[in-house]
């Protein structure tokens, strides 16, 4: 075996075909949709072996912060590589190549995504070392998965002569097919295009330039002048926005002569729609998958999850019901697929639920609308230990903070104070804040804001300002 191969987590995507649950706010792979943990962590779990590096994680600066704490919730390390604006897989796997390669010289790399479901570690990890011979050898591999059912929800590969190890060439690429001919393609021994690659990262970056060289020169100009941001590396903008936008496939992999195939039978998917979700669920008698607090009458094969609500069906068959505190889903299993063209009809309308949810993440914990109305909006806000808020004043609002949980220390112009459970802070406008965790436990309060605008635009942010002068 060559020296250990670098693991490049691919952790940009929004996965709209599972909305409510996933959101620009809260993307599927940083969602529990399986269990105590969610795919991003099952995904750097299943890389924690002899094989790899640490892996390279892909974001942007909205999910750095749900990465960072999921890495830290299960004791990973991993370097995080920002990326300024969405150009598809194409230029962000071309940039994970140029950092690793500028890392260390001659790495191969594993591009992976950070929301598929793999169930069998050991028949993954096989495949992987099954395709090292080949990838040493120049080419560009990519695993197919041993294809279970016509699928018509999958792009396919149509393998071809047997190569170095257990690869082999890459015939064709086929996109999603209809029905007849995803059972042609089954009965003739194609796979599955899984989305997951091996190769050496220069030789990536070769046939990319072969193919592609002003976005190869794009993305190294957002490399090399990219910086370190507080612990990540982040690309530079002016380059990356000049990448042609394109999905790895379509820049490379359908184009190349160097690429070659493995066959992987580990228990794969990519949790592509709830229905996919409800076929990878436990199911009772009945066939029906639930997650959360709900309850069933004379229901059959449906899928029903909720965050919070308790959500009852009765007498229905094939449905997907999804219940959050902000939003609810109801839709017939088999149509699960088109989610996606409710999350655009919302867009469409201005709806904020397409985007976000009830609960925001930040760099210093959560905050929860529980109320608004004229004038006033009532928050829960949980700031994580050592979480701090920063300096701020507000031009048309005051605040008042009641402690429920923790130790909040807090600063009102000259004063510092230390408030505990059933105190209470009052912020008057204008007043220069801030809101400080020192404790080891997360800090819980109740913000109810009042005055004649409550929008986040007219909060004056002091070390923003401070930096900019």
């Amino acid at each position: 075996m060559p020296a250990k191969i670098r693991p490049i987590i691919m952790c940009g995507g929004a996965g709209t075909r599972l909305w409510p649950t996933s959101r620009n706010s809260l993307p599927k792979q940083f969602a529990m949709l399986l269990g105590e943990r969610s795919t991003f962590q099952d995904t750097v779990l299943r890389l924690r072996h002899k094989l790899f590096e640490p892996p390279l994680v892909l974001t942007n600066r909205n999910h750095r912060v749900l990465a960072e704490r999921q890495l830290a919730e299960i004791g990973a390390e991993a370097e995080i590589v920002l990326e300024p604006d969405r150009r598809d897989s194409g230029p962000a796997i071309l940039a994970g190549c140029l950092v690793a390669e500028a890392r260390q010289a001659d790495s191969l790399v594993l591009v992976v995504a950070s929301d598929h479901v793999v169930g069998n570690r050991a028949a993954f990890r096989h495949a992987v070392a099954g395709g090292v011979p080949a990838a040493q050898a120049g080419r560009l591999v990519t695993f197919g998965v041993t294809a279970r059912h016509a699928c018509t929800d999958y792009g396919w590969i149509e393998p071809g002569m047997v190569l170095e190890g257990e690869a082999r060439r890459v015939d064709r690429f086929t996109e999603k097919p209809d029905a007849r001919r995803a059972a042609d393609y089954l009965r003739r021994g194609w796979l599955w295009n899984s989305g997951i690659f091996l190769f050496g990262a220069r030789n990536l970056i070769e046939e990319y330039r072969a193919l592609e060289p002003a976005t190869v020169g794009a993305v190294e100009a957002a490399v090399a002048s990219g910086r370190e941001e507080s612990g990540a590396f982040a690309l530079a903008l002016d380059g990356f926005a000049r990448a042609q936008q394109r999905s790895i496939d379509f820049a490379v992999m359908e184009r190349t002569d160097r690429g070659a195939v493995v066959a992987m039978s580990c228990g794969w998917s990519d949790i592509g729609s709830w229905d996919a979700l409800w076929a990878l669920s436990a199911h009772d008698g009945s066939g029906n998958a639930r997650h959360g607090n709900v309850e069933l009458v004379d229901a059959h094969n449906c899928l029903v999850a909720t965050d919070g609500p308790m959500t009852s069906v009765l007498g229905v068959e094939d449905l997907i019901v999804v219940a959050n505190r902000d939003a609810v889903l109801v839709a017939d299993r088999n149509r699960a697929a088109e989610v996606k063209q409710v999350v655009e009809l919302l867009r469409s309308k201005g709806c904020s639920q397409a985007e976000t949810h009830a609960s925001v993440h930040c760099s210093w914990g959560s905050y929860q609308i529980v109320d608004a109305g004229d004038g006033f909006q009532v928050k829960r806000m949980i700031v994580a230990p050592k979480g701090r808020l920063l300096l701020q004043k507000h031009r048309f609002r005051s605040e008042h903070w009641v402690v429920v949980r923790g130790t909040a220390t807090v600063t009102v112009d000259e004063s510092i104070g230390h408030f505990s459970r059933n105190e209470h802070i009052f912020i008057p406008p204008g007043a220069v804040h801030q809101l400080e965790n020192a404790g080891t436990e997360p800090l819980e309060l109740i913000e109810i804001q009042n005055g004649s605008y409550l929008g986040e635009d007219a909060v004056i942010r002091i070390d923003e300002v401070r930096q900019q002068l």
